[in-house]
């Protein structure tokens, strides 16, 4: 019984993170920033090709059971995104700015997260991950060094909030192709 316990936590866990959880490295370099970069870059376009010929009856089912629909995570990204994107501002502006976290979930639930068609959120990461990536192209290493303070979770660097944006992107770009294939799309 503790055995198949496990092996449902463990489907559970690999529908909830497909590519796995956030691990920080633990020394980050210009190559880890440059593929991160690119990861952000490319983000809107992976993200397009994704969802691009499922029906509107697809974007409102669940990816996983007791998760969010495929409409609601395509809204949620560029909300996410545009926190963390006023995040690197502030710590590039401010000295250790304390930023004001959000509920996710909530933001997830209100009613243009729900009904919204998903062109408007994804041209607005389209133009949002444009300008972030002109930001982060243009950073020096010491510009990473600077850091947000999270209440939550600490002081934050941006290179580790790099990292954990450009995960952030793929896992849910990896949600819904786990869906596509669970579901046999084409």
């Amino acid at each position: 019984m503790d055995r198949m316990r496990q092996e449902n936590q463990t489907s559970a866990e690999r529908l909830r993170y497909p590519i796995g959880r956030f691990n920080a490295p633990a020394s980050i370099g210009p190559q880890d920033r440059a593929q991160w970069i690119e990861q952000i870059a490319n983000l809107p376009a992976e993200l397009r090709s994704t969802v691009a010929d499922l029906e509107a009856s697809d974007l409102d089912r669940p990816y996983r059971e007791g998760g969010w629909t495929i409409r609601q995570v395509v809204h949620h990204l560029p909300d996410s995104h545009m926190n963390s994107y006023t995040r690197f501002r502030l710590a590039l502006t401010e000295d250790k700015p304390v930023i004001k976290p959000y509920q996710e979930a909530k933001w997830a639930d209100l009613q243009d997260a729900k009904t919204a068609p998903i062109d408007i959120s994804l041209i607005l990461l389209e133009s949002l991950h444009t300008r972030w990536t002109i930001l982060l192209r243009s950073m020096t290493g010491d510009q990473f060094d600077r850091a947000f303070v999270h209440p939550e979770l600490g002081v934050v660097d941006l290179q580790q909030a790099l990292g954990l944006y450009a995960w952030h992107g793929r896992h849910h770009v990896a949600q819904i192709a786990a869906f596509r294939n669970n579901n046999q799309w084409r």
